[in-house]
Parts: C-alpha cells; structure tokens; sequence
C-alpha cells in the first residue's frame, strides 16, 4: 500500500458509527408529548402536531406558537477493554435541542404549520489518555430541520397532510491516530456541515369522541457533509496522513410512526405509539479525499460497510384533566437500538432502553399554557466480546462492557390567538 494511504480508512471509522446510530436520534420534541412517552401521534393537541402528525392540525384553531428546549444530560461508563476491568467515564455536557411550531387554521377545511427542531445530535467527550482515545476523543453532532406542513380535512373525522423539510447539519470530531511502525500519534479534527431536503406525509382519523388514529411518515434526507480534516503529528509524516477538504454523503433513517389514542371520559387520555425507525438503509459511508490523491492521480475513496439494521420503538402514555387548568401526564418507552454488537463504539455507546416519563400541563392564563416534563433513559447493560473495533495498532478488539443512562428535561410555553 502505497505511504499516501498510511490511514485513508480512519475518516471512515471517525464519521461512521459517530454520526449515526440510534443514540443519535432524538424523539423529544414537545414538553407535553415527551410526558407522554413520545406517545402522541393519535392525540397531537398542541401545535408540536407540526412535527408528529401535521394532519391533525385541523383540529387546533386560531394562530397558536409552542416553544420550547430539552435539556439532556448523557452518562456512559465503559468497563474494559477486556480482559481488563478498569472504568472509564464520558465527560459530563449538557445538550439543549429546541423546538418552534406555529400553526394556523385557514379555514374549516385547511390548516397550515412550520416547525424547527433537532432530530438528531448529541455526542460524546472523553479523557485525553484513556485507552478508547484511538477510537472516540471528542464528538459533537447537530441537525435543524425546518418543516412546513399544509392539512386538508376531506370530511369531519378524516384529515391528511404533506409537508417539506430543509436539513443543515454540521458535525465536529476528534480522535487520536496510532502512526505504525513508529511511536508517535497523530491528533485528527474535522469539522464538516451540509444540508439536505425531505418530504413528510401524515393521516388522522377519530372516528368516535372515545378514539382516534394516527400515522406520520418521515422520509430519509441524505445529508452531503463538506469539511476539513486537520492533523497534529510530527514533521516527518507531513504527506502521508489525509487532511484538507472531505466530502460525505450521509442519511437519515426514514421514520414511520402509527398510533392510537383512546378517551375513556372527558378527564382520561390514553395514546399509545408503534415507531419504525429504517436504519437498514445506513449500509455503508464513503468519504472522499477531495485533494488528497492516490497513485492513479483521483481523489482518494473509502469505503466501509456498517450494516445497520431497523429499529422499532413502543411508546404508552397517559394524561389525567383535574379540570382547573392542571394535567398530570406519563408514559413508558421501550427504544431497540440498531447497532450490531461488533460494530459498537464508544462515541456514544448504543443498547436497547427504557424510557420512564412524568410531566405535567398548568395553565399560567387564558391562551397560555406551561409545558414540563422528565424522562430517564436507562440503557439495557451491554456486553461486547466480538468487537471488530481496533483500539491499537494492528487488531485489538475493544471487547468490554458499556452501562449508559441519560436524564432529560423538557419545558414548553404555549400560546394561542
């Protein structure tokens, strides 16, 4: 191999499992639905509908904005890298994903909404000197999706809606690169952002006061990330490592989402949610090295196969009306995670988890509502033993075990015209 290609594959190790995987993803996007487990495609009540179903915009009257912020605070112990036991623990951050919705009814029969929020993002920071710094230092990822929606009711039970979404993502990433045969490390930061379009289309039917249906298709959005790779390493490597400008087309995962909500009386709502998340269609990245050539004089291609595999999320949630202005809400989650056991990485360490929600509605005043929930996220211990990970030069498996939590705070201000 030629000493140009000394570590083409590495930027495909360092944006693969970092930007996508299902930790990436995030489902709270509304203090009230995040109370009820994300279960909320059957009820979407509020103007968050622009988002979850924008097919029951119909229902919401008037002018209304729903603003908000969650606040998420990820915890990750790795034990390893077997047959070692020693505890390695992610840096704490606090990440704070917003949401903006403004809806209006035109007419009896159409309604319209535009949203931004966060679907994805997240990261990790690790410890300069732990023994996974080879494979995650520091990552940071951000997505904004502006959505707009137009809702039509064809008749008094039944509505549809289509809207379009614009994407910018951007992405920072560090790790550190062993240089074989010599003993020296090179530092790699790349920063990168790119943009990206999708469509959604939603449905809603209540065909009696006691139930309601819904359903919300998101499609994928592939995102073409440009950037610019810089290294710290010594003199004499000076040609041999990529650096300079990369490009890399990534996607999305395509979300489908059917729910049921069901009205017992007029104090008593319960919804429950089926999602379906296409992360089989993430099989593999390819970056390419825009001015860094290969011997046939082209920019230098890698590729790498991630084999991702779907993932299903099954929400249940519950809100009780005193009927003075104040709900009481909550819900349970159960989240699978779509990362085979041997490609698990610690940029942000993937299982299967449970999500446990309270929260609660107060009205402050007429046309103005108070938003506040609270999830914890408990991740199912995992146990890697067929890692295909390298953590050192050569092949060393990073075999361990990975226990992860997360706590996340969800506040929305509601205010109708």
């Amino acid at each position: 191999m030629s000493k140009k290609l000394l570590l083409p594959l590495l930027f495909v190790a360092l944006i693969s499992n970092e930007i996508y995987s299902s930790g990436f993803q995030i489902n709270e996007h509304g203090a009230k639905a995040m109370a009820m487990a994300g279960a909320f495609t059957a009820i979407a009540d509020d103007a968050s509908a622009v988002y979850f179903n924008p097919a029951a915009l119909t229902r919401l009257e008037g002018t209304q904005i729903y603003a908000g912020v969650s606040l998420i605070k990820p915890d990750a112990v790795f034990r390893g890298p077997a047959p070692a036991i020693d505890e390695y623990k992610v840096k704490d951050q606090i990440f704070t994903p917003i949401n903006f919705y403004l809806t209006h009814r035109i007419s009896e029969d159409w309604a319209a909404g535009i949203g931004v929020n966060n679907p994805f993002g997240l990261g990790t920071t690790w410890e300069e000197d732990w023994p996974g710094r080879y494979i995650a230092l520091d990552t940071e990822v951000r997505t904004f999706f502006f959505n707009a929606n137009i809702a039509y009711k064809l008749t008094d039970d039944f509505s549809i809606a289509v809207g379009g979404t614009f994407v910018y993502g951007d992405v920072i990433i560090e790790r550190y690169q062993q240089l074989s045969p010599f003993n020296a490390d090179a530092k790699i930061h790349l920063e990168g952002d790119g943009t990206a379009y999708g469509f959604n289309v939603a449905a809603f039917y209540q065909p009696t006061e006691m139930l309601s249906f819904g359903a919300s298709f998101r499609s994928e959005t592939e995102i073409k990330f440009e950037g610019d790779a810089t290294v710290e390493a010594p003199s004499q490597f000076e040609g041999r490592i990529p650096k300079g400008a990369i490009s890399a087309p990534l996607t999305t995962p395509l979300n489908a989402t059917f729910g049921i909500g069901i009205y017992p009386d007029e104090n008593w709502t319960l919804s429950f949610d089926f999602q379906y998340v296409g992360w089989s269609s993430y099989d593999k990245l390819e970056v390419t090295f825009d001015e860094f050539m290969g011997e046939d004089g082209k920019p230098v291609v890698s590729s790498a196969l991630r084999d991702y595999k779907d993932s299903f999320i099954y929400r249940l949630g519950g809100e009780y009306d005193f009927g003075s202005g104040f709900s009481l809400r909550g819900g349970l989650l159960y989240d699978t995670n779509p990362v085979k056991s041997q490609l698990v990485e610690p940029t942000l360490p993937d299982a299967d988890r449970f999500g446990y929600n309270i929260g609660f509605g107060l009205d402050l005043m007429d046309n103005f509502t108070l938003d506040v929930a609270y999830l914890y996220l408990k991740f199912r211990e995992r146990t890697i033993y067929n890692s295909e990970v390298s953590y050192t030069d050569g092949f060393a498996p990073f075999n361990g075990v990975y226990n992860s939590e997360a706590h996340l705070f969800g506040v929305n201000l509601s205010f109708k015209f």
